[in-house]
């Protein structure tokens, strides 16, 4: 059995996280907003199991090794993607940034975007 892959959030995708659960708590309230918390964690925690999980693209038009995994999976809705990069030799996999399906990707990632931990 292969072993879980490490996921690292870098600070901006924890930002992210924060900011986007803001606007359906303010919004809509606490419960929508921890729907949509669950929503976001459901593809990361998905992660685990490596960069080749169901809906992840490879997507090298924004950066080397760059990927995204959309949030709307397994009948959960959203506008969000996961955009992640792999270290294959450590077996992590960081999370960059989690944006909007409508941003332009490219637009809000720094070339090289060091994890938290």
């Amino acid at each position: 059995m292969n072993r879980p892959w490490t996921i690292r959030l870098t600070r901006a995708a924890e930002d992210d996280f924060q900011q986007i659960i803001h606007w359906p708590a303010a919004n809509f309230g606490r419960r929508q907003a921890g729907t949509y918390a669950r929503t976001l964690a459901k593809p990361v925690e998905g992660l685990r199991g490596g960069p080749k999980v169901a809906g992840a693209r490879p997507r090298e038009e924004i950066g080397p090794g760059i990927h995204t995994l959309h949030v709307a999976r397994r009948g959960r809705r959203g506008r969000h993607f996961v955009v992640f990069r792999t270290s294959r030799a450590e077996h992590f996999i960081d999370v960059l940034r989690l944006l909007h399906d409508g941003m332009d990707l490219q637009q809000h990632l720094p070339p090289e975007t060091p994890p938290v931990k």
